[in-house]
C-alpha cells in the first residue's frame, strides 16, 4: 500500500508502485513514474518526464525532473530516467533532457550528497559518489565508480572516465581519464587511482602496467600521439590498458594535462 502522507501533493496521473513511501508536502506531477521500494522524503519536488527505477531515497528538498535550464529548451518532450537503488540527498536538482525525446540519464547505486546538480542531457554510470555541490553542466558523462569532490565543476560535453577520482573545488574543462586522479583549476591528471582501483578488486598487474601507462603519457613531457605511441611499446596491452588507450583517442574536448 502506497503511504502518501496527508499534505502531499500527488497528481492522479502519477504512476506509483504499490509500497512506496512520500513524505510530507512533497509534489509529484503528472508524467512521473516511481517504481517500488521507493522513499520520497518531505518537500521533494518530482516534475517532468521522470522514470524512477525501484529502491531509490531522495531525501528533504530535491528537485528531481525540472525543465532543463538551457535557452533552447521550448517545452519540448524529454526525459529523466534514474535506475535503482540511488540516494539522493537533501536539495540535489536533475533537470530532464532538453531535445525531442531525450534523456538525462543516472544508472544505479549512486550517492548524490546535498546540492549537487545533475544538468540536462547528463549520463551518470553506476556506484559513482558526488560529494556536496559537485555540479555538471549539461551532456556530462560520468562512467562507473568516479568520484566527484565537493564543490567539483565539470564543464558541458566533459567526460569522466570509470575509477576516476576529481578533487574538491576542480574545475574540470577537458575529459578526465578512467583510473586516474586529478585536481586543480584547471583539472590536472596526478597519477593512477590507486585507491579506487584496489576497491574495485583490480589485479596487481594491472595496477603495475597502468602505472607505468600514467608515466609515460602524463609525466614524459610527451605530447599526448607520441606518449601513446609509446605506451604501446612499452606497456602490457592488457583490458585495463587498452580502455585507457581506446578513451583517450576517443577524446572531442581533449584530455587534460598531466601535473607538473
Amino acid at each position: 500500500m502506497v503511504k502518501i502522507h496527508s499534505t502531499a501533493i500527488v497528481d492522479k496521473r502519477a504512476k506509483l508502485a504499490d509500497d512506496i513511501e512520500v513524505g510530507p508536502y512533497a509534489i509529484i506531477g503528472p508524467d512521473a513514474e516511481i517504481a517500488k521500494g521507493s522513499v520520497i522524503g518531505s518537500r521533494v519536488t518530482i516534475d517532468g518526464c521522470t522514470i524512477i527505477g525501484e529502491g531509490n531515497k531522495i531525501f528533504t528538498g530535491a528537485v528531481i525532473g525540472s525543465m532543463p535550464q538551457d535557452l533552447k529548451y521550448k517545452g519540448q518532450k524529454a526525459f529523466l530516467k534514474i535506475g535503482k537503488n540511488n540516494i539522493i540527498r537533501e536539495y540535489v536538482t536533475m533537470n530532464t533532457g532538453t531535445g525531442e525525446e531525450t534523456s538525462t540519464s543516472v544508472g544505479d547505486g549512486n550517492l548524490f550528497m546535498a546540492y549537487s546538480h545533475v544538468a540536462h542531457d547528463c549520463t551518470i554510470g553506476n556506484n559513482c559518489i558526488i560529494a556536496n555541490l559537485g555540479t555538471f553542466a549539461g551532456h556530462v558523462t560520468l562512467e562507473d565508480r568516479v568520484v566527484i569532490g565537493g564543490l567539483g565543476a565539470i564543464h558541458q560535453f566533459v567526460r569522466v572516465g570509470k575509477m576516476a577520482i576529481v578533487g574538491g573545488c576542480s574545475k574540470v574543462v577537458q575529459d578526465i581519464p578512467p583510473f586516474s586522479t586529478c585536481d586543480g583549476n584547471p583539472a590536472r591528471i596526478y597519477g593512477l587511482n590507486l585507491v579506487g582501483v584496489k576497491r574495485a578488486g583490480m589485479s596487481g598487474k594491472a595496477q603495475r602496467e597502468l602505472k607505468k601507462a600514467f608515466r609515460i603519457l602524463f609525466h614524459s613531457g610527451l605530447v599526448l600521439k607520441h606518449s601513446m605511441e609509446k605506451v604501446k611499446e612499452e606497456v602490457e596491452l592488457i583490458e585495463e590498458v587498452k580502455y585507457l588507450l581506446d578513451f583517450l583517442r576517443g577524446s572531442e574536448r581533449g584530455i587534460s594535462k598531466g601535473s607538473k
